[in-house]
């Protein structure tokens, strides 16, 4: 007599992604380094301690706080190297340390861990050392000099003095870490797109908001900046290639996720054209960030048997 086959009961959710958390978040690591070492070409050594410290910072107080799975799948690194690319090459070591440790504490672990966490721990502790230190966090070198230099956005805005847009692209700019390779980034970002470790919808939605605004803008007025120099300029590549995309922060559904990016990209241009600050990108992302669970809970497809709500 044949055996029935058993059922086997288990709680959902029952069909899984092939891709684990650690695979994901280490696959992210490698594809920073070529932007780290992008960095460390343009600016010496230095960039590479300075990524090294915040790394360390991250990952120590993920020891101390979090479980040895967190430990070890890499969200921590990801955090650390991410802060580190948006610090100046010349910050103090102590400092971007301390960026790291912030990250993680008040970024990441105070909400209860990995996927808990409401803002982006990197941004978070950039927003508190730049804060904290508003003097080191503004003070620029620029690539392959020991002087300090203005930002693209600095001399824009405080100057008026255009940085051709190949300069940008190449890096040859001063800036943060991260600022100086685009085109390495948007490479990086396309190979995560293709392994589905990137939705691409988010980062779309941004750059193409801020180019469109900034075409209207500079064709009412040509005293404000081009589309081109407002893509290539400051850490928009790297915030809206790694930072907006961010699983845990970000919007789950795709239609979110344009409405996400078009808020990111409204709030650049409105800061960095109108706002005292030359850069915006930051603060962005984190007040966006913040309105990401309304955003879910609006663009939440409707419940297969259930029924719409009648209007009133």
């Amino acid at each position: 007599m044949t055996a029935l086959p058993r059922f086997v009961v288990t709680a959902s959710p029952h069909l899984k992604a092939r891709a684990t958390t650690p695979e994901i978040m280490w696959t992210v690591v490698g594809s920073l380094l070529p932007i780290v070492g992008a960095a460390v070409y343009f600016f010496g050594i230095s960039a590479l301690l300075v990524v090294i410290a915040s790394t360390a910072g991250a990952v120590v107080t993920e020891a101390a706080f979090g479980t040895r799975r967190t430990l070890f799948d890499g969200s921590g690194t990801i955090t650390g190297i991410l802060l580190g690319l948006t610090l100046p090459p010349g910050l103090p070591l102590w400092m971007a340390f301390l960026g790291g440790a912030v990250a993680i504490a008040l970024g990441k672990t105070i909400f209860g861990g990995l996927g808990y966490n409401i803002f982006n721990p990197a941004l978070l502790g950039r927003a508190f050392l730049q804060a904290a230190f508003p003097l080191p966090m503004t003070t620029w070198r620029a690539p392959a000099d020991i002087v300090t230099a203005a930002t693209p956005l600095g001399a824009f805005k405080f100057e008026h003095i255009e940085t051709p847009v190949t300069q940008l692209m190449l890096g040859t700019t001063g800036g943060s870490l991260g600022e100086t390779a685009d085109l390495v980034i948007l490479a990086c970002g396309a190979f995560l797109a293709w392994k589905r470790f990137l939705n691409w919808r988010t980062p779309a939605s941004i750059l193409g908001t801020v180019a469109l605004m900034s075409f209207v803008l500079h064709r009412i007025d040509t005293k404000y900046p081009d589309p081109l120099f407002m893509l290539f300029s400051g850490g928009l590549m790297l915030g809206a290639v790694f930072m907006a995309t961010d699983m845990v922060t970000s919007p789950v559904t795709n239609k979110g996720r344009w409405i996400f990016g078009f808020g990111v990209g409204v709030l650049v241009v409105t800061i960095r054209v109108w706002g005292g600050l030359p850069e915006g990108v930051m603060y962005s992302i984190l007040l966006m960030n913040a309105i990401v669970p309304f955003i879910n809970r609006s663009t939440q497809p409707r419940v297969f048997g259930t029924l719409r709500k009648e209007a009133a």
